[in-house]
């Protein structure tokens, strides 16, 4: 057997495998969808159809009537983007003060951010939320975007992008010609680091999209994040599933909109990763 038709094979073999990958990853949003164009009766038969109905509009109209959907919408993007830019901010810039800057207690400062990452987030709602009584948040959004505005992931995540990717030269070049490290921040570490950047935002913007645990002390059923709203959904003595799943699938659009529009930053970013690794 030729060594061609030996890679011909190996590439359809390939192709068949990553063809089954995406499949079974995507059909979860697909069921979603069949779901929530059927009724409760369709989903509860031994054998409910594979194929979308004709009620997904009807669906989605109860799902504005059961919840204030709208408003939850507007709240989850406020909160995940105000969550998104905070972190990924301020991560890269202490990421960039780990990996490039010489300051007394670096590697201590580091290693206690690290140890910060295995405390359990369950440990800090009481405390927390006392905090949020005093400053009177209770029911704002603040006190559901201040929490998160840096992650301790997020810090090392960019501290270990920017060791990697960002040459020493480069900064010992801008200060030499009188850059501040503002200006080096700006200028230099921003590009480098872009690709990073979009991954890491891409993984905030998910996280505090589909935060559940928080929101839902912190908040009211009068102030929603999109999760908050969805316990609304499908209520009665027998839970309405398809609009549950209407609910759902109309809360997983936003995430797949900053997915298509950070997707090609976020391959390059893990390209490049891998061809540095």
């Amino acid at each position: 057997m030729s060594s061609t038709s030996t890679a011909r094979r190996g590439g359809r073999l390939t192709y068949a495998v990553l063809a089954l990958a995406v499949l079974v990853s995507a059909f979860p949003l697909y069921w979603s969808l069949v779901a929530a164009s059927r009724s409760n009766a369709d989903l509860a038969r031994p054998m409910p159809s594979l194929l979308p109905g004709p009620r997904l509009l009807v669906n989605l109209q109860a799902v504005l009537d059961e919840a204030d959907i709208g408003k939850a919408l507007l709240n989850s993007l406020i909160v995940s983007g105000a969550i998104t830019v905070g972190t990924v901010l301020c991560s890269t810039l202490a990421g960039f003060a780990f990996a490039k800057l010489r300051f007394r207690g670096r590697g201590a400062l580091l290693s206690a951010v690290v140890a910060s990452m295995m405390i359990p987030p369950q440990l800090g709602v009481i405390p927390l939320f006392m905090l949020i009584v005093e400053l009177h948040w209770v029911n704002q959004l603040q006190a559901v975007v201040l929490p998160g505005l840096v992650s301790a992931f997020g810090v090392f995540f960019m501290r270990q992008y920017l060791a990697q990717s960002l040459p020493d030269e480069l900064i010992e070049a801008a200060r030499v010609d009188g850059a501040s490290y503002a200006r080096v921040f700006w200028s230099i570490v921003v590009p480098v680091a872009r690709p990073a950047m979009a991954v890491l935002g891409l993984l905030t913007f998910m996280t505090a999209w589909n935060d559940f645990f928080w929101p839902v002390v912190a908040l009211s059923s009068s102030e929603p994040t999109v999760q908050v709203a969805l316990r609304q959904l499908g209520g009665g003595y027998v839970h309405d599933q398809s609009v549950i799943m209407a609910g759902t699938l109309l809360g997983t659009l936003p995430v797949l909109l900053v997915f298509g529009l950070l997707g090609r930053q976020i391959v390059g970013g893990i390209m490049q990763g891998a061809v540095k690794g």
